[in-house]
């Protein structure tokens, strides 16, 4: 898995749209959040899943195309880089091979119980990072 994309699919719900026809721009931070956290239980381990929380510290966003109800979409991440307890994502959301949106996120990596930031381990970080 590690170095190929992740592809979520997305599903479009009738409160996604505004009052312009279209899925409000807010609602693609959600379908990050969502495609970065089930890459994260898809890809690592059981007790690392059960050990971790994620939480998004930035997004950067460009918007290329408006999404509406009825499109088939996905959400592609990859993991680019992981420094100490921060991770670097990239998502690209598509309607087929045309993009919609791109997003580089950073993630911080969490403690479960303590909610502090923690170091994956090397092993851990190896399953979803590029080769």
């Amino acid at each position: 898995m590690a170095g190929e994309a992740f592809h979520y699919p997305v599903g479009i719900r009738p409160d996604d749209i505004d009052h312009m026809g279209h899925v409000n721009n807010s609602v693609y931070l959600k379908w990050v959040q969502d495609a970065v956290v089930k890459f994260w239980e898809t890809v690592a381990p059981p007790e690392a899943v059960a050990r971790h929380l994620w939480i998004a510290l930035a997004h950067e966003i460009k918007y290329r195309r408006p999404t509406f109800l009825d499109d088939v979409v996905v959400a592609d991440v990859v993991a680019e880089r992981v420094a100490g307890a921060k991770a670097m994502f990239t998502t690209v959301i598509k309607r087929g091979e045309t993009v919609l949106a791109e997003v580089k996120s950073t993630w911080c990596c969490l403690d479960a119980v303590s909610k502090r930031p923690a170091r994956l381990a090397m092993d851990v970080a190896k399953r979803f990072l590029p080769e």
